[in-house]
């Protein structure tokens, strides 16, 4: 979950990308112009700013340039704007903006630059780890056991032997297209609940549309669950534009 600031003078893309960013997950505040969007920014920090390019009383560009030679930019920017040209996404750019959206945007390149946006926040926040800091500083032995003769602890990130890929194994001893379903369930049930049920995201991670998605879970039998509530809502167009 992450705090989302965005910034538009347009009260119907507001309210939906309220929606869909909300729906994922993230806490949203909206502003209708500059001003409003210092207030917000100063009472609660985003991780991350939508901001509009074309705005009545000040633009997009120039209030992401207050913000740069102020020191106040510490989440990431993505501009949005259906009129600029690209010189003005490019100062936006060079001025700092992480990405840049052209309106209509599809749902599908929305969540996308969020994502990136937020995991490229999370990365620059994040304080580099000293070499030898997993290991207290020193190597580790290049032999199976410790130097008191005792097996070595395993380290900390390896996997269990007992993970979940070992135990939702595919049945090898079956036809291919037996198996082939098998694994798919597996994979379409690990994406469900990875993704807390939202059908927008694991159409994004298997690289499908949301309706071959909802077709192919059906075939395969995977309940919904939970998800069913999302799926109707976003029943429509698998591109739908904002």
């Amino acid at each position: 979950m992450a705090n989302i600031l965005v910034v538009d003078d347009e009260v119907g893309i507001r309210e939906l990308l309220s929606e869909i960013l909300s729906d994922e997950g993230h806490v949203v505040v909206t502003a209708e112009n500059a001003a409003r969007a210092r207030i917000h920014r100063e009472q609660t920090p985003p991780d991350l700013v939508l901001l509009d390019i074309w705005m009545p009383d000040t633009d997009g560009v120039t209030l992401l340039k207050e913000w740069v030679a102020a020191g106040q930019l510490h989440a990431p920017v993505i501009m949005m704007s259906g009129h600029a040209t690209l010189e003005t996404a490019v100062e936006a750019t060079r001025l700092g903006a992480l990405d840049f959206l052209e309106k209509p945007i599809t749902l599908s390149r929305l969540l996308s630059a969020v994502r990136d946006g937020l995991r490229h926040g999370q990365l620059r926040r994040e304080p580099a780890r000293p070499a030898g800091a997993a290991t207290g500083g020193s190597c580790p032995e290049p032999s199976g056991t410790a130097m008191n003769g005792t097996a070595p602890a395993p380290f900390p990130d390896a996997p269990p032997a007992d993970s979940e890929a070992a135990a939702l194994a595919v049945n090898l001893d079956q036809p291919l297209r037996d198996a082939r379903d098998q694994f798919e369930r597996i994979y379409f049930e690990h994406l469900l609940v990875k993704e807390n049920y939202s059908m927008t995201r694991v159409a994004d991670r298997a690289g499908l549309e949301r309706t071959h998605l909802y077709r192919k879970l059906k075939q395969l039998g995977v309940e919904l669950g939970r998800g069913a509530r999302r799926a109707e809502r976003y029943d429509g167009p698998a591109e739908a534009e904002i």
